[in-house]
């Protein structure tokens, strides 16, 4: 167990050391404000003060974000130390920053509570953050920083052991357009050939008919595919639907009520992990929300509590308040929908820290670093540069022993000609790779 000296215990203390020490490390910790009994200690012990106490081998100096309660802008100025960037520097110290504040910094996403410019989509920008700004959005920055303190602090004290966490890879989808032609209805289907014919776009107009008559697959439907690859490399993906009762701009999946969406969402159900994919009409209505997380919760006959915003459309904190009031208790929403990075600088799940009202919560939040649509619509890669860029961050989760969670959608590893071409194949070498 270790013992952690601190004049008080806040909410925002207790809750980043226990991720740090918990959750990384699988270690026990006590916090405690009385000197005598830090003194006494014959533990591993770490003095989170700017005080000095006898008998302390350890200690790291406070900025003091941790014991205030208000959120409002932070001085950082960041530095390198070991090859990696920090910030909240401080002196007398055995550790170079004060890693528990900074870590808190990061996690709990303070940032995006302050004035910040939004995006084309209402979201919080990745240009406003400090990741991006000091060009470490790239990296796990709190694991790289956890692991540098195990070994700091196990040269002061060679009693201080840990258990390593493990690396895991989860494959995710989003399953927000099902198929391209199929169970799709005949307005539509006839407002698209329409427009196919208008457009010249005659080999789209000859592959719906062959699609509709039966005589070609719908080239969004990779599902047996994926379910090959998946036993091949002993795989656990998880699923996101998107059932939107109604068409919009942003909500184009078939309709819910279809016997085809029944099956596909019971078959998966059947075999692997499944949670609901809100739509973009129920990020302006909690009633839609609710009643989409019943429709698959009812055709599915699981008890839905998983979710990731489609467009990873969400604010904090009414985004994550909003799951935690329809019942979510896992959310895979953390990352940008504009880069690849890691939104929250860890490559680990984590539980949501609401900063406005100063608590913990229980939403376990999973960063996701890798989503294809970015590298190809915003980040404009190649196939083969999208397959670099995920062996970057393979290796790089690898590394610190974290979770490499990626996006992919069934129509981008499909055979859509003109829609990621060739992607399926950069998928199924990445798996070949690292599996």
């Amino acid at each position: 167990m270790v013992l952690i000296y601190s004049y008080t215990t806040t909410s925002r203390l207790s809750y980043i050391v226990s991720f740090i020490f918990k959750e990384l490390m699988s270690n026990d910790f006590v916090i405690t404000n009385n000197v005598t009994e830090f003194e006494q200690y014959d533990g591993v012990k770490i003095n989170y003060s700017n005080l000095k106490i006898l008998n302390s081998k350890f200690q790291i100096s406070t900025i003091g974000l941790l014991f205030e309660n208000d959120i409002k802008e932070q001085l950082i100025e960041c530095f390198t130390v070991n090859d990696y960037k920090a910030f909240f520097k401080t002196h007398n110290s055995d550790f170079p920053f004060d890693i528990f504040a900074a870590a808190f910094y990061l996690l709990s996403r303070y940032e995006e509570y302050l004035m910040h410019k939004k995006d084309m989509y209402g979201r919080y920008a990745h240009e406003n953050s400090l990741a991006f700004k000091e060009n470490f959005l790239q990296l796990p920055l709190i694991n790289i920083w956890v692991k540098d303190f195990v070994n700091t602090l196990q040269q002061k004290n060679t009693k201080f052991k840990i258990q390593n966490s493990k690396y895991s890879f989860i494959p995710t989808y989003d399953i927000d357009i099902a198929y391209s032609y199929k169970h799709k209805g005949f307005a539509r289907n006839f407002g698209g050939s329409l427009k196919s014919i208008a457009t010249l776009q005659f080999s789209s107009f000859t592959e719906r008919m062959a699609v509709l008559t039966g005589s070609r697959k719908d080239p969004f439907d990779t599902f047996d595919w994926l379910d090959i690859l998946h036993q091949q490399y002993h795989l656990n993906p998880v699923y996101f639907f998107l059932v939107a009762e109604k068409n919009a701009l942003y909500d184009k999946n078939i309709s819910p009520h279809t016997k085809a969406m029944h099956e596909l969402i019971q078959r998966h159900a059947k075999k692997y992990s499944i949670g609901i994919h809100p739509s973009w009409q129920s990020g302006d209505d909690f009633l839609i929300l609710k009643k989409e997380k019943k429709y698959l919760e009812d055709i599915s006959g699981n008890n839905i509590i998983q979710s990731r915003q489609h467009y990873i459309r969400f604010n904090l904190p009414d985004g994550y308040r909003r799951l935690i009031d329809v019942g979510i208790k896992d959310d895979y929403s953390m990352g940008y929908g504009s880069i690849n990075g890691f939104r929250a600088s860890v490559a680990s799940s984590f539980f949501w820290f609401d900063l406005e009202k100063n608590e913990q919560t229980f939403l376990r939040i999973h960063p996701f670093c890798y989503m294809e649509a970015n590298s190809y619509y915003e980040q404009k890669l190649s196939a083969d540069e999208a397959f670099d860029e995920m062996m970057h961050y393979y290796s790089v989760c690898k590394k610190v022993d974290g979770t490499f969670i990626c996006i992919w959608h069934n129509h981008s590893l499909g055979n859509d000609k003109q829609i990621y071409p060739g992607w399926n194949k950069v998928y199924k070498k990445f798996l070949d790779t690292v599996c």
